[in-house]
């Protein structure tokens, strides 16, 4: 009697992760050729009927090789697109050389039933999508530890208003300590960033050693040339990482609440007000994240 390594009985399906399946199917076509039958051969492996019928009209007629278990994955999708369709986005693609969404206008237009998933998925198969050549790439260095004041210092903007009578506000706090500091202005350029970074490091009791800023256009590639000539490291937060950017969105929440909603909404009136919030948030707000001390008395323990 032929003797299995845990192979006394398996599933139905003709699909199985076992190793020593097809070696099994093929000792059961020899049982099946040396003249047993279909069901003492069944019964005695423990496979059904048409499993044995159909590996005996599988098997090789020399014997020698085992029946390899194939997969049952189809071999295409019953909604894939048909050549016709893929043809034309690859040649509409060439000639019109445009994104995905005129491609996909202009085929629906010739009257080819696509969607724009589509256009977009075959694009990437053949390998017709090009990055844009106004996307900014950036390298993203670990994550300093924010052990001493200064060492991680997260920046940002806040807008307020409609475009035609948006006001803004630099915001800028230190992870470690809290300290934050914040100023308003009319507009937002890479000049004024710089500037309101020198401002804040008058005014910090500490010194800075890493800005940390999203992807804005007021902290591009030369905001970042300008702080490295001031000895200063400059880190964007990662995309799709809200964690990175955690305190200062929660700080533009905070002086949004308790300062900005409460001042009359003009340039002069932030300019008197955001300073003397600023002192009321450093100088006597307590926080929780310091165990309710200050800012301020946070700083000289370091």
């Amino acid at each position: 009697m032929v003797q299995y390594l845990g192979t006394t009985r398996y599933s139905m399906s003709m699909y199985v992760s076992n190793p020593n399946l097809p070696r099994v199917r093929m000792d059961a076509v020899r049982l099946v050729r040396s003249g047993q039958s279909f069901r003492a051969v069944a019964r005695h492996l423990g496979f059904s009927h048409s499993a044995i019928v159909k590996w005996v009209q599988r098997a090789p007629s020399d014997g020698r090789r085992n029946i390899p278990t194939h997969s049952t994955r189809p071999h295409h999708h019953p909604h894939q697109l048909s050549p016709t369709v893929v043809q034309a986005i690859v040649e509409y693609r060439i000639r019109y050389r445009r994104c995905a969404f005129f491609l996909h206008h202009m085929l629906q237009r010739d009257g080819y039933p696509v969607s724009l998933s589509s256009v977009k998925r075959t694009l990437r198969r053949h390998h017709l999508t090009y990055p844009s050549p106004w996307k900014k790439w950036h390298t993203y260095p670990p994550r300093p530890l924010p052990t001493k004041p200064g060492i991680l210092v997260e920046t940002d903007t806040i807008h307020d208003g409609s475009p035609l009578e948006r006001l803004y506000v630099y915001v800028l706090i230190d992870v470690c300590s809290r300290w934050a500091y914040a100023a308003p202005a009319p507009a937002i350029t890479t000049h004024r960033s710089l500037r309101f970074i020198e401002t804040a490091r008058m005014f910090a009791p500490f010194p800075f050693a890493t800005i940390q800023s999203d992807h804005g256009s007021e902290f591009s590639k030369w905001f970042t040339k300008r702080l490295a000539e001031r000895g200063l490291a400059h880190r964007h937060s990662r995309i799709r990482q809200p964690n990175d950017n955690a305190h200062i969105e929660r700080f533009n929440r905070t002086i949004q609440d308790e300062c900005l909603s409460r001042l009359t909404r003009s340039l002069h009136a932030w300019q008197r007000g955001i300073p003397e919030y600023l002192h009321y948030y450093n100088h006597e707000r307590p926080h929780m994240g310091l165990d309710m001390k200050t800012p301020l008395q946070v700083v000289p323990s370091y």
